[in-house]
């Protein structure tokens, strides 16, 4: 940790689910000096401002970001509105704290990566399931060469169906929010970041939307991937499971060989069980979307964490908690970078754009391409 400290003055743009738990968490660490949030949903933000005692509300996100007192932001609106704020926050020389994916258009996303870089912005993108303990210890002993050389990779994702129809029902723009790109994301930066230094060279994929085509999405995403030294991944999600399916959100399985032994992960959450006469609802739950009864539940299996007197604990408190002390003492945390986040975002829709095509796809991938084929 450098000896620095920098009170943050902190815009949280977007206050539903996910902004709300940062927000809370903000104005409790000592460092946040000043809290200004904006939603474009007034009835949401002034319950956010209200609960927390932030210092400013407002539904225009410029006239948030332009406030002298802002020296860092959390970007957390619904995926397809990242852009704007991110650009600029960017201009503004803010810290950053982006809500995963950095854009779902893959020019935009290529586009705020370069902005980050030419300003030097120190930006990170939000994949929580990094700063789960188990995952932690598996990185030390992968960097400390616990295996050997990774050779083999196989990752799976399971999902309750409730999370792509309360994604898909807030926008009709849901050419790129697929399994692999809203979600499957999630696991597949984990696997790269357990694999960090290898680089992916080709992508096969197929899709099938037997379920799910109803609500304009995918139900499930198989791929495999080959690196350049020749390792190869598979990489699999299915965001298509029944509504009462007691995972409430996800579960993930991924098995790691190399030349000196195997790293095998069971993350299903299947070790502790509810079941119960009363009705559980749901992990993710954003505003307007009616959760149905579920009687049995994997508890823990929600990504952010679990309640407790009224807090959330977990990695979400872990990664946001984190984040501050980076932008507020220096202190080196094990957050993606923005690099990280828009390489996701291409492999992603690699994967996509390899099934709709039938036929494998050379990476790293051209944003104009993806789009010119995924969303044209």
């Amino acid at each position: 940790m450098t000896s620095k400290r920098k009170e943050i003055g902190l815009a949280v743009v977007g206050c539903g689910t996910i902004g709300r738990i940062r927000a809370e968490l903000a104005r409790a660490f000592p460092g946040v000096g000043w809290i200004g949030l904006c939603d474009v949903k007034s009835d949401i933000g002034r319950k956010l401002a209200d609960d927390i005692s932030a210092d400013f509300f407002t539904n225009d996100y410029r006239e948030l970001l332009n406030r002298p007192e802002v020296t860092a932001t959390i970007i957390a609106t619904d995926e397809n509105f990242h852009f704007d704020p991110t650009l600029l926050a960017i201009e503004k020389g803010h810290d950053l704290f982006i809500e995963k994916p950095l854009a779902t258009d893959a020019r935009q996303s290529a586009q705020i990566l370069a902005a980050i870089e030419a300003a030097g912005i120190d930006a990170v993108v939000g994949y929580t399931q990094r700063f789960r303990r188990r995952f932690l210890a598996i990185k030390e002993k992968l960097i400390t060469g616990q295996i050997g050389d990774v050779h083999s990779v196989v990752t799976r994702a399971f999902m309750n169906r409730m999370v792509p129809i309360a994604t898909t029902r807030r926008t009709q723009e849901r050419a790129t929010l697929t399994p692999m790109v809203v979600s499957g994301t999630h696991s597949l930066d984990m696997s790269m970041w357990l694999m960090e230094g290898k680089t992916p060279a080709s992508v096969f994929a197929q899709s099938c939307d037997k379920v799910l085509s109803k609500h304009g999405t995918k139900d499930s995403t198989f791929g495999v991937f080959t690196m350049t030294d020749g390792t190869i991944w598979s990489m699999n999600i299915s965001w298509a499971l029944p509504e009462v399916w007691p995972g409430a959100v996800y579960g993930i399985e991924i098995g790691i060989v190399g030349d000196k032994g195997v790293i095998d992960i069971e993350d299903t959450h299947r070790d502790v069980v509810l079941a119960s006469e009363v009705p559980q609802g749901g992990g993710y739950v954003p505003d307007g979307f009616v959760a149905p009864p579920r009687h049995v539940d994997f508890l823990t299996s929600y990504p952010p964490g679990d309640l407790h007197i009224g807090q959330l604990w977990g990695p979400m408190r872990e990664e946001t908690n984190a984040w501050f002390q980076r932008v507020y003492a220096g202190q080196r945390t094990p957050h993606a970078t923005a690099a990280d986040g828009h390489r996701n975002l291409l492999m992603t829709m690699a994967m996509d754009l390899s099934a709709k095509r039938g036929a494998p796809v050379a990476l790293p991938a051209d944003p104009e391409e993806l789009m010119r084929e995924l969303a044209g």
